[in-house]
């Protein structure tokens, strides 16, 4: 018997089922997932689209229930037949799959409030808590009671541009656009428009949420897109704002003591970077000068904000060794977790014209960065480094 034999009656008879079961229940016993896009609306509660139609087969005389196999949750499916019976489909937006240049753009093209003339900090908040916690490697979703205080305290340390404790504003609107995943809840989530009504939403339905899964795992496996991804929130949110101490509180502050738990040391092939890692880190590195240019707005700093990933980037090229090819020794010694002890420097200054990106940066030992700075030799050794920088750089995908 095909799908479309089924009826808007076996489809309120899944529904029924589900809510007799509960969701998780209702999935385990027909052999389904939670839907990754297509929700079915029906009087304030949210259903999978797909395990309801599976499950509404077997309520069609003589048939069974259908296993996720047989037939596609798509909008020219599952969603689409309970569309033409009169029901209201919910579309999520789908994060699986994205790559890090998609990671990095739906996070730094998100829409905020803008009223006071500058953007608010609301979500650019949220996603750093939920970055911290991806990187100490504790849980993806917690009880919205527990990410409401977590956030109420930030919002109130850090919201300095009038931001109020409301965490159920970030997070609504991070959920509206796939960077937030919400689950456990009885009615649609509301825009985060308005005042009370969000608010009564959250305090009614209790979710359980966090950073969606797919990018809570980039932002915990890869360091370089991680990094990426601070420095463009800092770059677009933070502008003329100190967030270090911010940062510092969520636990994404010191280059060295945000690159893991501090209970975690690293053998020192671990932080070594691979080709493809690099490329792709430098993709980032350039997207954000490319956004740099394109904005040509003074900053309100006084000096530009450098970019971990490029620093990162760096220090992985060179494989634990002073890129100087005049050096004469560095120091065999190593940091508190393992790291080489090296100095990342720009070639050329930033202030007079030089590149934030590992095209013109080196990493040198201390010895060779106090010459390449105030050495009566370092003009030639700036020469020199130049080079040796663009050399590097070209050469990653034979050397790495």
């Amino acid at each position: 018997m095909a799908l479309t034999d089924i009826t808007r009656c076996e489809v309120e008879k899944a529904i029924e089922e589900c809510d007799r079961l509960g969701r998780e229940a209702f999935l385990k016993r027909h052999g389904f997932r939670r839907a990754r896009r297509y929700l079915l609306s029906h009087e304030g509660k949210n259903y999978d689209s797909k395990a309801i139609v599976g499950a509404a087969h077997g309520f069609l005389p003589g048939q069974q229930p259908l296993a996720a196999s047989y037939f596609s949750g798509g909008a020219a499916h599952a969603a689409g037949l309970l569309r033409g019976l009169g029901f209201d489909i919910a579309e999520e937006h789908p994060v699986t799959g994205l790559t890090p240049d998609d990671l990095v753009h739906r996070i730094t093209h998100l829409q905020v409030n803008r009223s006071s003339g500058h953007p608010a900090l609301y979500q650019p908040i949220a996603l750093l808590w939920a970055m911290g916690r991806a990187l100490r490697g504790e849980s993806q979703l917690l009880p919205w009671s527990e990410t409401e205080e977590a956030l109420k305290t930030l919002l109130e340390r850090h919201g300095v541009r009038g931001e109020r404790p409301r965490p159920d504003y970030p997070v609504a609107s991070l959920h509206r656009v796939g960077v937030w995943v919400l689950h456990d809840y009885a009615e649609p989530v509301p825009t985060a428009h308005g005042d009370a009504k969000v608010r009564r939403w959250f305090a009614a339905n209790q979710p359980v949420g966090g950073l969606a899964e797919p990018l809570y795992e980039l932002v915990q496996e890869s360091e370089v897109t991680r990094l990426a991804v601070i420095d463009e929130l800092v770059d677009t949110f933070f502008d003329g704002l100190d967030c270090t101490p911010l940062l510092a509180d969520v636990g994404l502050g010191d280059f060295e003591a945000a690159d893991l738990p501090e209970t975690t040391e690293r053998e020192p092939e671990q932080w070594l970077i691979t080709a493809a890692e690099y490329e792709r880190g430098c993709r980032l590195v350039e997207q954000r000068e490319a956004k740099a240019r394109e904005k040509r707005v003074s900053r309100t700093t006084q000096s530009p904000r450098r970019s971990r990933a490029a620093r990162h980037l760096v220090l992985g090229r060179s494989k634990g060794r002073c890129e100087n090819p005049r050096c004469t020794g560095q120091p065999a010694d190593v940091t508190d977790r393992k790291h080489p002890i090296l100095e990342v420097d720009h070639v050329v200054d930033l202030a007079s014209g030089g590149r934030d990106h590992p095209s013109q940066m080196v990493a040198l030992c201390p010895n060779c960065h106090a010459v390449k700075t105030r050495g009566r030799t370092r003009e030639v050794l700036r020469e020199i480094l130049l080079r040796v920088a663009a050399e590097r750089h070209n050469a990653i995908p034979d050397t790495i």
